[in-house]
């Protein structure tokens, strides 16, 4: 199967849909998910199209989870979480939605469950308000 440029996410990083951003280098984006599982669930994806993990350059994944592991950190931190899940999926059987290689960022609170990826938007002003929490607590 072939990468498809008009995904979402490739439609977010080229601005065609705002997002609520938390981060952006040369390589990379982290955004708020708009479906979110647990409060401060987030993405980061890389600004080079790739289907998932199986067809991305190794070079793209090294940038990439340099991006996961500095937002994941602020998430942890700016949520106050107790853990923090990074999710991966590769292919539709395996959960994958969206065919841009993306990583799930879940801050993860002690007796918090995780929400169904449901279709159900959050309040653009929650989202913006945790997108900021977290961007003040990038280093």
């Amino acid at each position: 199967m072939r990468y498809d440029p008009d995904n979402i996410f490739a439609k977010i990083i080229r601005n065609e849909i705002p997002c609520h951003k938390i981060y952006e280098d040369a390589y990379t984006l982290a955004f708020m998910d708009v479906m979110p599982q647990v409060e401060g669930h987030c993405l980061v994806v890389p600004k080079t199209g790739s289907r998932n993990l199986l067809d991305a350059n190794p070079d793209v994944v090294v940038k990439v989870m340099a991006t996961v592991q500095k937002v994941a950190s602020a998430a942890m931190k700016a949520l106050v979480a107790d853990g923090v899940q990074i999710r991966q999926y590769n292919e539709a059987v395996a959960g994958q939605t969206v065919f841009h290689l993306h990583f799930h960022i879940l801050p993860m609170k002690a007796g918090t469950d995780l929400k169904h990826h449901s279709g159900a938007l959050a309040e653009p002003v929650d989202l913006e308000r945790q997108a900021e929490q977290i961007r003040l607590a990038l280093p």
